[in-house]
This record gives structure tokens, sequence and C-alpha cells, in this order.
């Protein structure tokens, strides 16, 4: 697989195929992918604005709001106003996320685990930097 595009499709495929199974196990606790998604996005990076965080799991403003209303009524996740500006509202988890956010994430590590395992670890590593590199240009352009 040498071209950009085969490379591409193959990328795609893969990722929807890895969010698929990882709904289907984590589809028990009562949350959407998006939902998930945005609870894993915000463990891994910490509080982001409204914006920053709709822009990095992928969804339209309108969207996160209604997502976020959902995980707020839950009490996942709290919008507080940002110091610097307090039109910005600012994501948060909430203490009470952890333990759910927590068995996702174990269940996300077992899934790579499964999908990975046998796999040399030079190059899982070599895949990472190139995944890295397209991701860091795609954020330039």
């Amino acid at each position: 697989m040498s071209s950009g595009p085969e490379f591409a499709a193959a990328l795609g495929r893969v990722a929807r195929r890895w969010r698929t199974e990882l709904n289907a196990r984590v589809k028990h606790l009562g949350l959407t992918q998006a939902r998930w998604l945005t609870l894993l996005r915000l463990r891994r990076v910490g509080p982001l604005s409204q914006t920053d965080l709709a822009d990095q799991i992928g969804v339209e403003g309108p969207t996160l709001v209604r997502l976020l209303d959902a995980l707020e009524a839950k009490d996942l996740i709290r919008r507080c106003e940002s110091e610097a500006d307090r039109r910005v509202k600012i994501v948060h988890l909430s203490p009470s996320a952890m333990p759910l956010i927590d068995r996702i994430a174990a269940m996300a590590d077992q899934l790579s685990h499964e999908l990975t395992d046998g796999i040399p670890a030079e190059d899982l590593a070599a895949a990472a930097r190139v995944l890295h590199e397209i991701g860091n240009r795609l954020e330039r352009s």
C-alpha cells in the first residue's frame, strides 16, 4: 500500500471499525459514541472551551451544546465561565464522571491490546510517528 489514497482509505476503515467495536463494548453503560468520546477527550487533554472541544471531537457547535446538556444532566461534566472571557464556556469533567471514565478507558485499553497484540512494538511506534506527522500537517493546513 504505497499510495496516499489507499493509506487514507485504510486509516478511515480502521478508525471507523475501532470506534464501532468500542461503542459496542460500552453500550451497556448507556452512553452514545459521541458522549463517551467527549468524556475520553476531556480526560486526555483536560478542560477545554466549547469551541476547542467541538473541533477536537469533530462536531458542530449546536450538536455539541445538546451533547453537553445531556452530559451535564447526568452530572458528568460542568461548564464554567472562562476567567479571561466570560462569553467563553470551559468544559470540565465532574468528579462523579471519573469512575465511569475509568471503566470506559479500561475497555478502550483492552480493545487496543487485543487489536495490537503480536504486532512488533517498533512497527506500532513507526505507525504512531507517521500518523502524528500527518495529523500535524492537517492541523497546519
